[in-house]
């Protein structure tokens, strides 16, 4: 019996789908392989900045706002009508000078029934003295029939009871002309209130009240008219936060800039730091004050100050962008770790090159270099721009030094 082997290959494998499948998983594989190639062999390219020579200026930056060294708020301790105003906004006054006038009419009457009063006290205590006198005179007489058994003693003590009386009577008077007397000095003072005078030589910034507005003094002095002493000398009040406080110091320099003067500085120093805290929003911060000089007047009450406060100094100095000491090349984190020493990457010719640094202080930007393998024109690497997926397989590892 003849077995015939049969040849022909299954039906899946003469499918035409099936090649078509198999072709493009191929075609897949290829272009993934040669895509992982170019990659593998596309070069490192890295950010550099030179090292260079300059100054670097540590600096605190807050915010805060202009005033007035002496700002004295001129109120009215009586009540009444404003009959007249005799300064206005920006008005130049003197100290004791006359700025506003309140209707005085009953005030004047007030004070005349007081010093009628003090009058009729006065009467009164002269028509007690007179009585009094004759009183005691008869008590006098008295006590000397007495003596001659011409009265009784019953007599004789009523005269003197009515003595002693006269005498009560007269210091009562007396008492009553001082009270009218004090009243009268009341009065005389409510009067002189109705004038309001200048308590300070100034400039009057604000101006609360208009002739015939009523102003009420039961409860509280009512504001009419701010003064601020001097716009010469100035001070502003910042805002600095706890973390950066303890940097400060007084005298020290400051600058800052005002929304009204666009790229003009102005200068002060710190006068003192006031330990009161000021919390908003669960943030803490400290009042710097600083001493301004405004001899040309140009800064105004409330202007908001950006206030930059010079902490620290380093004049032409080896200096780096802060990025460069942030760079650490794949693959080298480990030995950062272990590594407290700052340091930056150099690249040299086609090495890159670690090289340990002592820094300074920092403005931010850059830091200054006080020691270290640096030179001038270094290029110090901060960032990776292209290829550092691979950079340990296809370039040579940096060399520490």
């Amino acid at each position: 019996m003849n077995t015939k082997l049969s040849l022909e290959k299954p039906a899946f494998w003469r499918s035409s789908w099936f090649r078509l499948i198999a072709v493009g998983v191929l075609a897949a594989a290829v272009l993934t392989y040669c895509v992982a190639r170019g990659r593998a062999a596309d070069p490192v390219s890295y950010r550099t900045s030179e090292v260079d020579r300059g100054d670097v200026v540590s600096r605190v930056s807050a915010t805060g706002s202009l005033a007035a060294l002496v700002t004295v708020e001129v109120g009215s301790q009586i009540s009444g009508r404003i009959q007249s105003l005799f300064a206005d906004f920006n008005s130049q006054v003197k100290q004791g000078q006359l700025i506003a006038k309140i209707d005085s009419s009953l005030y004047t009457a007030a004070s005349q029934q007081a010093r009628a009063n003090l009058l009729s006290a006065r009467a009164s205590l002269e028509r007690a003295e007179v009585q009094s006198a004759e009183v005691q005179r008869q008590a006098v007489r008295a006590r000397q029939l007495a003596e001659q058994k011409l009265i009784s003693e019953n007599d004789r003590d009523a005269a003197v009871t009515n003595a002693r009386a006269s005498q009560a009577s007269v210091s009562q008077a007396k008492a009553e002309v001082e009270r009218a007397r004090s009243a009268l000095s009341q009065a005389d003072t409510n009067l002189r209130y109705t004038d309001i005078l200048a308590p300070t030589d100034g400039i009057v910034i604000s101006r609360a009240v208009n002739v015939g507005q009523t102003v009420a003094a039961s409860l509280q002095a009512p504001v009419l008219f701010t003064i601020a002493q001097d716009l010469r000398e100035m001070e502003v009040h910042t805002n600095v936060a706890e973390s950066d406080i303890g940097r400060l110091e007084a005298d020290m320099p400051v600058q800052f800039t005002v929304d009204a003067y666009p790229g003009q500085a102005f200068s002060g120093k710190i006068r003192e730091i006031r330990n009161a805290p000021q919390i908003l929003q669960n943030v803490v911060t400290y009042d710097a004050v600083i001493d301004v000089d405004n001899a040309d007047l140009k800064l105004k009450p409330g202007m908001t100050a950006s206030v930059s406060i010079t902490i620290d100094r380093a004049e032409d100095v080896l200096r780096v962008p802060n990025a460069a000491l942030r760079f650490q090349p794949p693959g080298t984190e480990a030995g950062r770790t272990r590594d407290a020493e700052r340091a930056v990457w150099v690249l040299r010719g086609k090495e890159l090159v670690r090289v340990p640094v002592e820094t300074g202080i920092s403005d931010g930007t850059m830091t200054a270099i006080k020691s270290g393998d640096l030179k001038l024109d270094d290029a110090v690497v901060t960032a990776i721009t292209s290829g550092g997926g691979d950079q340990p397989a296809r370039t040579r590892m940096p060399r520490i030094l």
